[in-house]
């Protein structure tokens, strides 16, 4: 379930402080979130598949700690990127 260059980049562009910006909590929420989005799939065909399952509970883990981040830094770009990327919280 990696993600294609095309897919990273349009990602990049749409969350990137400045051109030059791969590596911002806002850039690395967004890609795992679509890692996330993207691993459904496999399950739902996959319903056994339990080495993938604890890569998905890894990433997600993650991104919870990035959002944690950014929560207490910036209050108002963790509000603006749980908007665009419709998360529940």
């Amino acid at each position: 379930m990696p993600l294609t260059r095309d897919e990273k980049t349009g990602i990049l562009v749409k969350f990137q402080r400045s051109a030059q910006d791969t590596g911002s909590p806002e850039v690395q929420i967004a890609l795992l979130s679509e890692r996330i989005n993207g691993l459904s799939a496999h399950f739902t065909a996959h319903k056994a598949d339990h080495a993938s399952r604890r890569g998905l509970l890894k990433m997600v883990n993650q991104r919870r700690k990035l959002l944690d981040y950014l929560k207490s830094t910036t209050p108002e770009k963790y509000a603006e990127v749980v908007e665009r990327l419709g998360l529940r919280r």
